[in-house]
Parts: structure tokens; C-alpha cells; sequence
């Protein structure tokens, strides 16, 4: 199965429709008068919907088990065709696409065996997906206006040399992911003075976005945090909580770290750990929906 164990989990949902048409007005009345000999179409059929909801992964061998918090089944008739509408729901890190759409077959499978004695001519149309929302494909920037970002690396053994960066690498292709320009990528020391310089020069360039990566442990020269705290105008816990949250349930040292999010005037700061894991994983947590502050930075509504 694919792996999606860098997936947060989100509110999933999903609609599936299949259509089941039979050739005769008699049948349709059997149904709503419950006159159909192997008993109530609707209620088997439902049940048997959910059934095959639950036990979709037990089918289909790339489909991953998840959580089913949410199943409506519903019907309706036109003519002589009946619309099967199946909606999922569930909060987890991969859709539920899959699960509408097999259970919306399997009431529709369940109406026609329950039908065949009376109608020889009942068929299954249509079956396909109406509609899904939830993941990252939801959150994505509405904004499209181009952003543009800088990266820096605070290391001193990066910058004499000394070892490759990666962290700065995985922040650059999350952000080209994302659709995010590069303005610059450099590598400096762990030096207060030269990263609020830096900061300062990329706000005053009206750069979207600063990435700092490494100096946010505890070692002495992790200066990270102390020079861009007394920077930034408006911190955002959020971010923070979310990078820390996403990062702890794979490591537990991640509450270690001491990342840090706000704003400079319409610039985005971020600082995240020089840990290559660490790195992409942060980015990962937030990325791109995090791109939503600039939509609200010009005064957009959050929904």
C-alpha cells in the first residue's frame, strides 16, 4: 500500500451514486408497498451498503483500513430508475472516495438480487463519484497570487564547510510543491547579529516568505529563536502547535525543539529545526494550507 504515514489526519467525506433502473411500473410499486417476496429492498439493501462499506479494504488489497465515523445511504425515485446516493465521513489521513463508491455498488448489487425474481430486466447504471472534499487538495491557497520565499540554513558546520545541508534542500522542494518561488537560499552561522540582518533585508525586499532552518535545540549556539523573536510583530502559536504536534507523534524528542511562527509586517517568518527529518516533516505539517495567511493578511475570511 502507498505510504501515508506523513499524512495529518483531516475531515474526509465523499459522495457516491449508482443508479439502479428496472422495466416495469409493477416493480416499483412492490417496493414502496413492500410486496417484493426476499423483503424490504430498502432496508436489506442498506444494510448490506454498510456492510460493504466496513469491509471495503478487505477487497480491495491497496485500499488502506480506516476509520468509518459517518454512513448515509438514501434513495431516490424517478420513473423507473433509482438513484442510490452513499456519503462518507470519517477524520483520517486518507479519503473515503473508495468506500462511497463500493458502497453505493453493493446496495445497488443487493437491489437487483432482490429484484431479479420479480424483474428480468432490472440493470445497474452509473456508478461513479459525485463529489469529495477534505486533505490538502481542500486547503489549498486560494490566494494565487505568486509567493516567494527565502531560505536560509543557520550552521556553523555548514557554512565552514564542514557537512551538506539537507534540511534547506527539503524546505526548497516542499515550497516548489507548493507553487512558492525561490528567491534565495544561502548558508550562515549561528550568529543573533547576521540572522536578524538577514530577516530584516527580507522583509524590507517584501520577500512572502523566511525560512530559517537549525539553531531551535538547546545548545548554546541555537540563537534562532533569540534573534527573531524580538523581530516578529505577531507570533503565531498556532503554526508552532501544529509543527510540534505533527513531529511528536513521530519522534519524542520533537518537544525539544523551539520553532517559532509569526509575522513582520506582511512577511512570514518561520524558524524550523536543522534536522533534515525534522525539517521536511514541519513543513509537511503546515504546508501548503499555511499559505492561507496571506489571504487573511489582505483580509479574507477563514472559510
Amino acid at each position: 500500500m502507498v505510504d501515508i504515514t506523513h499524512k495529518s489526519n483531516t475531515l474526509r467525506e465523499a459522495t457516491a451514486q449508482a443508479i439502479v433502473k428496472v422495466s416495469k411500473e409493477d416493480t416499483i410499486d412492490a417496493i414502496n408497498n413492500n410486496r417484493v417476496p426476499k423483503g424490504n429492498v430498502f432496508a436489506m439493501s442498506k444494510a448490506a451498503g454498510l456492510l460493504g462499506v466496513k469491509k471495503t479494504p478487505e477487497l480491495l488489497p491497496d485500499c488502506h483500513p480506516l476509520p468509518i465515523e459517518y454512513t448515509a445511504i438514501d434513495y431516490d425515485i424517478n420513473g423507473l430508475e433509482i438513484t442510490i446516493n452513499c456519503t462518507i465521513k470519517t477524520i483520517y489521513k486518507t479519503g473515503v472516495e473508495v468506500e462511497a463508491m463500493h458502497g453505493a455498488s453493493i446496495v445497488a448489487l443487493n437491489m437487483y438480487d432482490m429484484l431479479k425474481p420479480i424483474d428480468k430486466g432490472v440493470e445497474i447504471h452509473h456508478i461513479k463519484l459525485l463529489k469529495k472534499k477534505g486533505g490538502k487538495s481542500s486547503f489549498k491557497n486560494r490566494f494565487r497570487d505568486q509567493l516567494n520565499a527565502a531560505v536560509i540554513v543557520c550552521s556553523d558546520t555548514i557554512s565552514a564547510g564542514q557537512k551538506e545541508d539537507k534540511a534547506g534542500k527539503a524546505i526548497i522542494k516542499k515550497l516548489e510543491e507548493s507553487n512558492v518561488a525561490i528567491s534565495e537560499y544561502l548558508v550562515i552561522p549561528d550568529e543573533k547579529e547576521v540572522i536578524q540582518e538577514k530577516t530584516k533585508n527580507y522583509v524590507s525586499q517584501g520577500i512572502d516568505i523566511v525560512i530559517f532552518t537549525g539553531g531551535t535545540g538547546l545548545s548554546k549556539r541555537d540563537v534562532t529563536p533569540e534573534a527573531l523573536e524580538p523581530l516578529i510583530e505577531r507570533i503565531i502559536p498556532g503554526i508552532e502547535e501544529a509543527i510540534r504536534s505533527y513531529g511528536q507523534n513521530r519522534t519524542p524528542y520533537s518537544m525539544l525543539s523551539r520553532s517559532v511562527a509569526g509575522t513582520i509586517e506582511k512577511t512570514l517568518v518561520l524558524a524550523l529545526p536543522g534536522s533534515t527529518n525534522g525539517a521536511k516533516e514541519s513543513m509537511d505539517a503546515i504546508f501548503p494550507s499555511v499559505l492561507h495567511v496571506f489571504g487573511i493578511l489582505k483580509g479574507a475570511r477563514h472559510d
